[in-house]
């Protein structure tokens, strides 16, 4: 038996996110147009428009940032998904699952925007609650922003 927690995104965000993963390489060869004077310049599909082929020019470190992005950290291999799975056909096959299975629809858009009350909705526990005791409630009193340090001690909120 497997026990699998639901995915806070829901079922259709992990599948797009496994199915960039499971067996592409960030960028084939063929997809490579030139490397010249310290950019590099490749072809793109825009799905916004028409999935029309474009082409993009990088410089050479963004281009490796964004590569790197799509390396697997160690300890993880890659897998490619048969059927059902499939990239070609896998909304209208996990649609036709779903409606054999009378499993309803799950509507992301209709999702709270705020990340802990979508937290409730899929966990059923709150990150407003108190981690220790449960029933006091967390309230931020202060924020710092990135690489800051704090200048004094923070404002009494009774």
């Amino acid at each position: 038996m497997v026990y699998a927690k639901p995915p806070f995104g829901g079922p259709q965000q992990v599948l797009e996110y496994l199915g960039r993963y499971t067996h592409r390489v960030a960028i084939a060869n063929s997809r490579q147009i030139d490397f010249a004077d310290g950019k590099v310049s490749f072809r793109w599909k825009d799905c916004r428009h028409e999935s029309r082929q474009k082409v993009m020019h990088l410089d050479t470190h963004e281009f490796i940032r964004r590569f790197l992005l799509h390396v697997l950290p160690n300890g993880l291999q890659r897998i490619r998904h048969y059927g059902f799975l499939a990239n070609r056909y896998r909304a209208t096959k996990l649609a036709r699952c779903r409606e054999l299975l009378a499993e309803p629809v799950v509507n992301l858009s209709a999702a709270p925007a705020d990340y802990r009350d979508r937290y409730l909705l899929l966990t059923g526990r709150s990150l407003r609650d108190c981690p220790q005791c449960g029933r006091g409630h967390m309230i931020c009193i202060e924020s710092f922003p990135a690489g800051s340090m704090p200048r004094g001690p923070p404002r009494d909120h009774r």
